[in-house]
């Protein structure tokens, strides 16, 4: 146990130091994130030291179960390049000019209309992608109206990854825990909405009280007039997001698992997408800047923390953990371990972790372990830039932007507004579950 636990302890604590002090490694002319080698590297470490066998792994890659990773990667992966794919249709920055006009000179009503369009739109689509797509714009934006961009991005962050605990799709960490327990998409909706609410009201009541004062400033810039160039294949990726996102809430029903309607529904894009190039004799460039921009550095991440989850699991270091949480107040003990563990190992880490310790929990508690954990996930990811690789990338692109903006700067906007949601989701589960 001692060997497993010391080389998991080491790259975990290796991974955190390269995400805050060399998130990419030069190989060449290319560069690639090394949160995901460093991972990958542990769980060789593993194998080589006969801690988990080749044929262990093999066995569960191979498995026919809701936790094979490879079905979770599939439906993660497929959903984000389905948001991908509308973002570059201009979806995205056409819903934020939209926003920015109505809003007219009032900080206000723009903080106001920010938090309105991320959360709707993380429901639906990725918490991921809606970050990536409108910190850019928010950043030119501020600049150009000479505003403080602080309150928007933090609007714009905290609403991402709380509403996106609303669907079973609207985060990684929801699909993964969700999908190892057979979570489906209605069942996961009736448990998950109210919590959300709860905690999407708190949390922009908490924004608006922190930043009350920037908001009265008026906003003297000009919106940037983005129209939606490409009409048919607009339609075609808006089409394909809501068939998918229907399909999946009846896929209990018909027989069919969530990772095979999504990944139909990227396959029907892509087919429909080439036709119309093919009819119009142009490239398609769209399905091109999907898998250029989709995010593959998950897959060896998540099959190497595959890995050493069950290595942990293996040497009973998972249902020690499990034990000393017990089994009575289920819903504070995991809500606040999984949020506080996201901000040590990641949120993703976690969540793979956490699976194994929520076997331990007994079979009367093991629901609200589930929802729980899957609360501080998504809750935790605003508390410091670790908590979520949103957050790494977030700060990535401010820093891009010439915008320093800190652990400790992150924290101190994290406590106020992540504190109170997380305790008010949970709430929302003490009444629904």
């Amino acid at each position: 146990m001692g060997t497993v636990i010391g080389v998991s302890a080491v790259t975990v604590a290796v991974m955190i130091l390269g995400i805050l002090r060399f998130p990419k490694i030069r190989l060449g002319r290319s560069e690639v994130s090394s949160y995901w080698v460093i991972v990958l590297l542990g769980a060789l470490t593993l194998v080589a030291l006969g801690q988990i066998s080749p044929k262990q792994i093999g066995g569960a890659l191979l498995a026919d179960s809701a936790i094979n990773p490879f079905k979770i990667l599939i439906l993660f992966l497929s959903m984000t390049i389905l948001s991908i794919y509308l973002d570059e249709q201009g979806f995205f920055r056409y819903l934020a000019d939209q926003t920015l006009r109505k809003a007219h000179a009032s900080q206000t009503k723009l903080f106001v209309y920010l938090y309105l369009i991320v959360s709707v739109l993380t429901v639906f689509t990725s918490n991921d992608v809606i970050i990536l797509s409108f910190t850019p714009f928010i950043c030119y934006f501020s600049k150009n109206a000479r505003i403080d961009p602080i309150p928007y991005l933090a609007t714009e962050f905290v609403a991402a990854n709380t509403w996106s605990m609303a669907l079973i799709i609207g985060n990684p960490t929801n699909i993964y825990i969700g999908t190892a327990y057979g979570i489906g998409f209605v069942e996961y909706c009736r448990a998950m909405l109210l919590p959300t609410l709860m905690a999407g009201c708190v949390s922009f009541c908490t924004l608006y009280l922190l930043f009350r004062k920037s908001l009265r400033e008026p906003v003297s810039g000009t919106p940037e007039n983005v129209v939606i160039k490409d009409h048919l294949n607009f339609t075609v990726g808006l089409i394909h997001l809501a068939v998918c996102t229907v399909f999946l809430a009846v896929s209990s029903y018909i027989g069919l698992e969530m990772w095979a309607v999504s990944g139909i529904a990227v396959l029907c894009l892509f087919a429909v997408t080439l036709a119309v190039s093919m009819v119009r004799r142009s490239r398609p460039v769209a399905l091109a800047a999907c898998l250029r921009r989709a995010p593959w550095q998950l897959v060896p991440f998540l099959l190497s923390m595959f890995v050493i989850t069950m290595a942990l699991a293996d040497k009973g270091v998972t249902s020690a953990i499990g034990n000393a949480l017990g089994t009575d107040g289920v819903l504070l003990k995991y809500g606040i371990a999984s949020f506080l563990g996201a901000n040590v190992i990641n949120n993703i880490p976690m969540s793979v972790l956490f699976c194994g310790i929520m076997e331990q929990a007994g079979t009367a508690a093991l629901t609200k372990a589930v929802y729980a954990t899957i609360v501080g996930s998504n809750v935790g990811a605003f508390l410091t830039p670790i908590g979520a690789l949103a957050g790494i990338m977030w700060s990535s692109i401010l820093n891009d932007h010439g915008l320093k903006f800190g652990y400790m700067n992150f924290l101190k906007i994290g406590v106020v507004a992540a504190i109170p949601a997380l305790l008010a989701a949970i709430a929302g589960l003490a009444i629904t579950l």
